[in-house]
């Protein structure tokens, strides 16, 4: 359950009340842990895999409510709050006059004092994004004016100092509540950001500042033409040589701020597929050697306890699997992939020391998926299911397959727990732009209606 899908009474979800609810009810429920996507600042197409820094945290999830209660601001007008769609610039614009308010009566503590000390990156990611406004918001490689506002640094301090205060009382919140927070990491930064801008050696690119070669992923299932994603490759010849201390900073906030990390698009650490810069598709990509083992090796040795979820989905090589199997991560299963076509009944490949999804952000709803499977494949799965005793539509049955497979941990999307359709789809991978995480609810109240429901099937299937 993304941030920005909570039913903000903002246009957006925040980490005020319409947080706090959902944990509640998610813990009613039964439910053990609180999957949600990157909260760093969302960068090009809005998207949480391009952010301009892997540290700071997006303000937009700031909650207003909880700076009325601290006496920053006064009260707040509801915005957009029962629109389904985000519309992320008219947020921000609404939300910054008050963010701004707040500044303007904001006197530091030691919290404050506390905070700057901790966030080793805060100097490097205010003094970017105070340039980038300076040069009307375009990428850092195009700027030219180089004078830094010493009050709008102040600002994005500050804006991060109430982001972490926040975030903190939100996780202390569903610890209370015996609830793990599982956040999530994608492997790549994007080349508009403080990360890049900070730390250019330990990245691919020229003498003019632009990548040599980019990541994506050949043609697949979600792409004819693969998927060209745009983020600048790693020199890890270079992070290997320096303690791969640009990793090693990454994971240990990280680690600080949620209980489990899931890593985005693992297999890049066994093999990463390098498109050359300028190619307009990622079909004219290679196979690359990554660092493997003694990455992990460095990782685990530093940070031991380190609670690790690899996102191990695709048509990988043994290779990859085997890296996740010796550091005993658990990877992913996803059940909309479970069928294949010429199987009459599943044969429950599903492992157990895997978590098992009914799908993820990258996929369809399952009753959208459903719908637009062709109409023989919507024959046979129906048919698959009619060997099991679940009742209602195919979102109801699919949940209730996944609760009840032999995977060690099982997590559900809010939009397949409310049976919603394609309109909740969150993105669409190899597209950019709307209506890509775009979607929110803008109530609780058919989750509500469905915990006690949800609390006998997760009692039926054994997870609680």
């Amino acid at each position: 359950m993304p941030v920005s899908m909570l039913n903000g009474p903002h246009g957006i979800g925040d980490f005020g009340e319409c947080a706090r609810h959902f944990l509640r009810s998610t813990a009613k429920a039964g439910f053990a842990i609180w999957q949600l996507l990157p909260l760093n600042p969302l960068g090009y197409g809005n998207s949480p895999y391009q952010p301009y820094s892997s540290f700071a945290g997006d303000e937009i999830y700031i909650s207003l409510d909880e700076l009325t209660k601290e006496g920053l601001i006064g009260e707040v007008p509801h915005f957009n709050a029962m629109n389904h769609h985000i519309d992320y610039e008219g947020v921000r614009q609404f939300k910054e006059k008050y963010l701004r308010e707040a500044f303007a009566h904001f006197k530091e503590d030691e919290d404050y004092a506390a905070f700057i000390k901790r966030a080793f990156w805060l100097d490097d990611y205010a003094k970017f994004m105070t340039l980038k406004k300076a040069n009307g918001n375009k990428q850092w490689n195009e700027w030219t004016t180089f004078d830094v506002d010493d009050n709008e640094v102040a600002y994005i301090k500050f804006l991060q100092f109430i982001f972490d205060k926040q975030w903190a009382a939100l996780k202390d919140y569903a610890h209370a509540l015996h609830l793990q927070v599982m956040g999530d990491m994608p492997i790549y930064v994007g080349l508009d950001s403080a990360d890049v801008y900070s730390h250019k050696e330990c990245f691919l690119l020229d003498q003019n500042d632009k990548p040599t070669a980019v990541a994506g992923v050949p043609p697949d299932y979600f792409s004819e033409d693969g998927q060209l994603w745009g983020n600048p490759l790693y020199d890890w010849d270079y992070l290997k040589d320096h303690g791969y201390s640009f990793w090693m900073e990454r994971l240990s906030w990280n680690k600080d701020l949620f209980d489990i990390v899931r890593i985005d698009h693992f297999r890049a650490f066994d093999t990463y597929w390098k498109v050359p810069a300028g190619e307009t598709t990622a079909k004219n990509g290679e196979w690359i050697l990554g660092p493997a083992y003694d990455f992990f090796d460095a990782v685990f040795a530093k940070f031991p306890d380190l609670n690790v979820v690899a996102e191990d989905l695709g048509d990988l090589r043994k290779e990859v699997l085997e890296l996740k199997d010796h550091y005993h991560m658990l990877g992913m299963r996803i059940v909309e992939y479970s069928f294949g076509p010429d199987e009459e009944k599943h044969n429950f490949v599903l492992p157990a020391f895997a978590i098992a999804y009914t799908g993820t952000h990258d996929n369809a709803p399952v009753n959208g998926w459903y719908h637009d499977l062709p109409k023989n494949e919507r024959r046979r799965l129906r048919k698959i299911m009619s060997h099991y005793p679940y009742h209602g539509d195919m979102a109801n049955k699919l949940v209730r397959f996944t609760l009840d497979s032999p995977c060690v941990k099982a997590i559900i999307p809010m939009f397949d727990l409310l049976g919603l359709g394609n309109e909740a789809r969150i993105n669409t991978p190899g597209t950019i732009g709307e209506p890509n995480w775009c979607y929110k609810l803008n109530t609780l109240d058919a989750y509500d209606r469905k915990i006690h429901r949800i609390h006998l099937l997760l009692e039926k299937s054994h997870r609680i």
